[in-house]
């Protein structure tokens, strides 16, 4: 009998949005790797990583000097967006692209292209503004982990959804961010670090409220409970 899936690819295409991003946060790293073994930039392309770090990293030094002077320049601002390209090393890479490609593609096929942009991109923001505004650490803000968390949010309220349809209570949802923090904070207690663990969670919680926004209904559902907490 004729199978007419039977010339179907055995695995799923990515969607457009998360291939984009996987060939710019990739792409960063091969060009960083390939500098680091001299094939391109010459001499100096052994300190790119370095000068990359800190022309594109976030600085919660900056940020405070940015306020101080309100100097707000779109150089400065821009590393709000530009430090989850950066890394500091490939392994410190691994589990981004792992991450974009798992949580990125089942964000994209219930939410859409444009939410994964977004989310990735504002939970990296709000993520490093938390870093800034609680925290007075020296250490530069490097990575995609504030943005992949943000990811991980937004997958976390669809199954959280799901859950609810089920007539569970929807907990089992948040089991991937406990046990990811619970490792974070472990890690921090015993080997120290900078507090990188706090803007991931705040990406996570952009990432959660954000895919509230791009759901169904998403918008009148924060408007009413907005209206909710405004009565009390």
């Amino acid at each position: 009998m004729y199978n007419p899936d039977a010339d179907a690819s055995p695995i799923n295409p990515l969607p457009k949005s998360v291939v984009l991003l996987l060939l710019l946060v990739g792409g960063v790293e091969v060009a960083l790797q390939l500098a680091e073994r001299g094939m391109i930039g010459g001499p100096a392309g052994i300190g790119w990583r370095l000068q990359w770090a800190q022309a594109f990293g976030y600085f919660d030094s900056v940020f405070e000097w940015m306020r101080v002077n309100q100097d707000y320049s779109l150089r400065e601002l821009s590393r709000f967006v530009t430090y989850p390209f950066i890394h500091i090393n490939a392994t410190h890479i691994l589990f981004v692209l792992v991450f974009i490609a798992a949580l990125g593609k089942y964000v994209a096929e219930v939410l859409g292209d444009l939410a994964v942009f977004v989310i990735f991109l504002s939970s990296a923001i709000i993520g490093a503004l938390a870093y800034s505004l609680i925290f007075d650490d020296s250490n530069a803000l490097l990575g995609g982990y504030p943005a992949v968390y943000g990811l991980l949010g937004a997958f976390t309220w669809v199954r959280f959804l799901i859950e609810r349809m089920e007539g569970n209570s929807g907990l089992r949802a948040f089991g991937l961010i406990g046990f990811f923090m619970t490792i974070q904070l472990a890690y921090k207690l015993f080997f120290g670090g900078n507090n990188e663990w706090l803007a991931e969670l705040f990406g996570f919680g952009a990432g959660f409220a954000l895919a509230i926004a791009f759901g169904p209904g998403g918008l009148g559902m924060i408007r009413s409970l907005f209206g909710r907490l405004r009565q009390r």
